[in-house]
């Protein structure tokens, strides 16, 4: 068995043991090339994963604590073939790609979306890559092909073609369109397809694969040879049985091993002299009749001729494969290629993705917007007052989340129809009206459900990061949604990195980081028998050794775990570190209240809390930039009803300034919260 594994990137993955068999160069608009090399594993099957990544352990790490495994899994499954699956995984997996690599990876991207959108791409599950994979390689070694593999090579070229046909009439239509499907335009344009070769296939084997009596006067003497022994044997074994004494009434005529015979009972005698060529309690005997024993050798060398007159008609096909099997083998390549841009796309598709606009840091504060697709068509210009961000993430939902809610939506969805397709049957077949009373309502409680979820999905986040910003400090109450806003943030890094649309409302902007790191919850500690606070500090040493100025880093309650006079220090001093040259920007969640102050001594740190309702005493799960967030405990003990005693001995022990400064930040919650309301209304007027 081979495994064709492709490529994105200038060196691949150390872990395969590859031979290069076919390679490809595309011009992207940047007038630089984009190389990509289509690998043959051979011998390995469809299922093996590579070798562990030579990645430090801590970007591992990270990258399960974010789950992007499981999203890079959905994402996958957007893939029409099981080789365009892998392919895609190992393309996710493989996060060391340049700036230049990822403005590329969304190029393709976008592309596939604008095919997809015309109507100009087409569905690659059709293609059978494992008969495709196996002729290639027959060919290649002058073996005959099968003629299913042949069929499929024809799938293969006839969906090429197609392709081809598609782009060819967008771009007659308008121009325009060339430039749009680029870099994809040039892949579908630039491949050679031998129509001859299809239709000397199709002219040779039939849509099941079985060679036509046609192919050649040969075959088809042999086959009406083997159809005239066939039925003269046939009348030979029914004029034994009818001939036979009473005993042969329970006799059938039968074939064993492509020789004709007649089945008895078993230790059944029989009238006639013959060869015992099977015998079982539970099927009877099998015995050939000496009298037909020349025709059953005739037969034999009838077929055997079949066989011969078909291999030849397939070894024809091959050598005619073999002549033009680097363009099969680059059509092949190709193929996969757009299978997997354009599972990027179908994911993007499906779950309402925008365009991300990278840029890269170029120098210590100073930044270079790039628009990915160069094209404003495309990305379109940022807004004035949005240059001002380093980050910027409109109504950013968490994509497996996203997943799920859409996963639990469609099966409510189906429960309801299912509950209808039951009513109508039990009207039909006029069952009892109190069953049919007790669906209607359940019906009705589908239906709500239904209801309830559409206008219930999972809340997005806005992330808006200042170009100063170097450390965005977040608190708020446990359950919040904080933990949910650090990895809706390092997904989206990841996805617009890779080549994916961040799941977000449009004018994205991100930066591109090298690096992803992240301490979230306390997988790592229990993992190694380690307390709370010592597996975090482990971490966070590693996240510490590792960033770069151009990373990333995600730190979930910071300084927990500990004496919190201790643990916000160390929180404090850990923050600055990162703010000072860790990384380009680290988001931090905390309880500590001190690390709040960071931000009016530090130009860097910047604050935000996770909105809290006090009147239904429960989060929002939106997340409040430039406030900081304020301690809740002691007015969520007073809502409780916990006596007023303790109540005003609480607040008198926390301290009157604290309260003040509650007080105060309490007064700004409620001031933006009355504007986002006044803005909602605003747009509902406008619609």
């Amino acid at each position: 068995m081979m495994l064709l594994s492709l490529s994105l990137l200038p060196n691949s993955s150390p872990s395969f043991s590859t031979i290069a068999f076919s390679s490809l160069k595309f011009h992207s608009v940047f007038g630089q090339s984009i190389r990509f090399k289509v690998h043959a594993l051979l011998n390995k099957p469809l299922d093996s994963r590579a070798a562990p990544s030579d990645q430090p352990s801590v970007l591992l790490d990270s990258l399960r604590v974010l789950e992007w495994d499981k999203l890079c899994d959905c994402v996958a499954n957007f893939a029409g073939t099981s080789l365009g699956k892998e392919a895609l995984k190992e393309q996710l997996g493989y996060l060391n790609q340049t700036f230049e690599d990822s403005l590329g990876l969304l190029e393709e991207t976008n592309a596939a979306m604008e095919m997809n959108k015309y109507g100009a791409m087409v569905d690659f599950s059709g293609i059978d890559i494992e008969l495709v994979k196996i002729a290639i390689r027959s060919a290649r070694r002058g073996l005959p092909v099968s003629g299913t593999e042949a069929m499929n090579i024809v799938a293969l070229l006839q969906v090429a073609e197609m392709l081809q046909s598609n782009v060819k009439a967008a771009i007659k239509q308008d121009t325009e369109w060339y430039q749009r499907f680029m870099p994809i335009t040039e892949m579908i344009l630039e491949l050679t397809i031998s129509r001859s070769l299809v239709r000397l296939i199709q002219q040779l084997v039939d849509e099941d694969g079985s060679v036509k009596d046609s192919a050649s006067f040969a075959l088809k003497q042999s086959r009406d040879q083997v159809r005239l022994l066939e039925r003269k044997l046939y009348q030979f074994m029914e004029s034994i049985i009818r001939n036979g004494t009473e005993e042969t009434s329970s006799m059938e005529v039968s074939e064993i091993d492509g020789r004709w015979c007649i089945r008895a009972g078993f230790d059944q005698q029989t009238s006639f002299g013959g060869l015992l060529l099977s015998s079982a309690s539970g099927t009877g005997s099998f015995v050939e009749p000496i009298s037909a024993v020349p025709l059953n050798d005739a037969l034999q060398q009838a077929k055997a001729s079949v066989s011969k007159a078909e291999a030849d008609v397939l070894l024809m096909i091959t050598k005619k494969m073999k002549k033009e099997i680097d363009y099969i083998e680059s059509i092949f390549s190709v193929m996969v290629k757009l299978d997997v841009i354009n599972a990027r796309a179908r994911y993007s598709l499906a779950f309402g993705g925008a365009f991300p606009n990278l840029f890269l840091q170029q120098e210590l504060d100073s930044f270079v917007a790039t628009d990915a697709s160069l094209n404003a068509r495309t990305s379109g210009a940022l807004h004035p007052t949005r240059k001002k961000w380093t980050m910027y993430l409109p109504k950013a939902y968490h994509p497996l989340l996203l997943q799920k809610h859409q996963q639990a939506l469609q099966k409510a969805m189906k429960d309801v129809k299912n509950a209808n397709v039951e009513i109508r049957r039990r009207k039909r077949s006029g069952e009892n009206i109190t069953l049919e009373k007790e669906t209607n309502v359940n019906l009705q409680s589908l239906e709500a459900k239904v209801a309830r979820m559409k206008e219930e999905p999972p809340v997005p986040v806005d992330i808006c990061v200042a170009h100063n910003t170097r450390v965005l400090v977040i608190t708020g109450p446990n359950t919040g949604g904080k933990t949910i806003c650090l990895k809706t943030v390092g997904l989206a890094a990841l996805m617009a990195k890779s080549g994916l649309y961040v799941l977000a409302s449009e004018s994205v902007k991100i930066p591109w980081f090298d690096f992803v790191f992240a301490d979230i919850g306390d997988e790592q500690s229990l993992s190694q028998s380690l307390s709370t606070f010592s597996g975090h500090l482990k971490q966070i040493s590693k996240i510490r050794s590792h960033s770069t100025n151009m990373s990333l880093v995600l730190l979930d309650e910071v300084g927990a775990g500990t004496n919190p006079l201790e643990g916000a220090a160390l929180g404090m001093s850990l923050l600055e570190s990162f703010a000072e040259s860790g990384s380009l920007l680290t988001i931090a969640t905390t309880h500590h209240g001190e690390l709040k102050t960071l931000k009016y001594s530090n130009h860097a740190f910047e604050n935000a809390c996770m909105e809290f309702d006090e009147m239904k005493l429960k989060p929002t799960y939106r997340i409040l930039l430039g406030i900081p967030g304020l301690s809740n405990a002691i007015n969520i003990a007073e809502r409780l009803g916990i006596p007023d005693v303790i109540v005003y001995k609480a607040r008198e022990l926390y301290g009157a300034a604290s309260a003040e400064i509650n007080e105060v930040i309490l007064d700004m919650e409620r001031f933006k919260q009355k504007f986002h309301e006044q803005v909602r209304e605003s747009q509902r007027l406008l619609k």
